[in-house]
């Protein structure tokens, strides 16, 4: 009778222990589940600072109505920028999607002695920049690559003065209106907070001043001018929505 008992007793813990190691292995046979991990989000408005450098190339042409224009040469002038932008990015895939404004305050200036009107010296100067573009880029997660192009427009001051005292004897003001296209990249390095470089080129075209001296000038000026500015924004929004990902 004990070795009855004693048996039944044996089969009945190892009938109770098979399921246990059942479950066991099927435990450690799952999978490992997948990591959420955040990518960064581009979408959002953002607003900004930049600043850097500027170089402004002209050409002034003297024109009299009676005996045709007379070349007074090319120039070029450079300095600092500082200023801001405002925008909105959205995000589809990898592609990156924005329309941006950009203000700049400007310290482009150069004078130089006339060579037509000895005495006279002639002397340009852009205080502004404003741009008005859209932008078409590529995210590698927190990198941005992007094209960008639209409407530039420069505040400038023309001079006439007088080369021994430095007087100014007649001026122009001109706000001209071109076109831009630039390349930037921008990096992400904290949810909301992106750091980047950007170089621009603007297509100014031609403008007609007239000052009244003696004699009356009506002269003809040209103007592109590139940009190089370093810039920081901050976007109002987070990473945005956490993908699969395994480790």
């Amino acid at each position: 009778m004990k070795k009855f008992l004693l048996g039944t007793v044996g089969l009945l813990a190892l009938g109770m222990g098979a399921p246990a190691s059942a479950a066991d292995m099927a435990v450690k046979a799952r999978p490992p589940a997948p990591v959420l991990a955040p990518i960064y989000d581009w979408t959002g408005f953002y607003i900004g600072a930049n600043g850097g450098w500027g170089q402004s190339s002209n050409c002034w042409d003297f024109v009299d109505p009676a005996f045709g224009t007379f070349a007074e040469g090319c120039r070029e002038r450079s300095g600092g920028l500082a200023g801001g932008q405002i925008g909105y990015r959205w995000q589809a895939n990898q592609w990156v999607f924005g329309l941006e404004a950009q203000g700049d305050w400007a310290d482009l200036s150069h004078t130089r002695e006339s060579l037509l009107f000895p005495g006279l010296s002639t002397r340009i100067k852009t205080d502004g920049i404003g741009l008005f573009t859209g932008q078409i880029g590529y995210a590698w997660n927190q990198a941005l690559l992007y094209v960008k192009g639209g409407a530039a427009v420069t505040s400038n001051r023309f001079s006439v003065l007088d080369t021994l005292t430095g007087v100014e004897l007649a001026s122009a003001s001109a706000t001209r209106w071109g076109g831009a296209v630039g390349v930037g990249f921008e990096y992400g390095f904290a949810p909301n907070w992106s750091f980047g470089v950007e170089y621009d080129h603007l297509f100014m075209g031609d403008t007609n001043n007239t000052f009244i001296v003696a004699p009356v000038f009506n002269n003809r000026v040209s103007q592109d001018v590139d940009m190089v500015t370093l810039r920081v924004n901050y976007r109002f929004g987070g990473f945005g929505a956490p993908v699969a990902a395994r480790y």
